[in-house]
């Protein structure tokens, strides 16, 4: 086993951004699931008509105040991962495999030969076939 004890700015670039990257994908997740769990702005008006339980697991005030405060902790890291990965793409030192090859240009097609003579007619409908 062979280790690297001195890595190159470029490698270190693609650990973070890869480390960005999944950063990123569980905040996604983690942002929608609490999304999801928080209760509309219509559901208390239910809960006084009796059609609604108690919400014992988050206290009595229910979990308003505690998952919106999640929820802007998550938004803002979402937010500084996105703008993180934005910063890498758009810094990248490597280059791309359209960059290093070279345009190719192809030379003109060459006319087509024209042999002098009878011109071509059409053919006429019930003449025979020339062989």
């Amino acid at each position: 086993m062979v280790y690297v004890f001195f890595e190159t700015p470029k490698e270190k670039v693609k650990k973070m951004t890869l480390a960005f990257t999944i950063v990123h994908i569980l905040v996604c997740f983690l942002l929608i699931i609490i999304v999801l769990l928080q209760t509309g702005k219509g559901a208390d008006i239910g809960a006084a008509f009796g059609g609604g339980s108690s919400q014992t697991l988050f206290g009595s005030a229910g979990p308003g105040g505690f998952l919106t405060k999640i929820t802007t902790v998550v938004a803002v890291l979402f937010m500084i991962t996105s703008i993180s990965l934005a910063y890498f793409s758009s810094h990248r030192t490597g280059s791309s495999v359209l960059r290093e090859q070279p345009r190719k240009t192809a030379p003109p097609p060459a006319p087509a030969p024209v042999e002098k003579g009878i011109p071509i007619a059409p053919a006429q409908p019930g003449a025979p076939a020339a062989k």
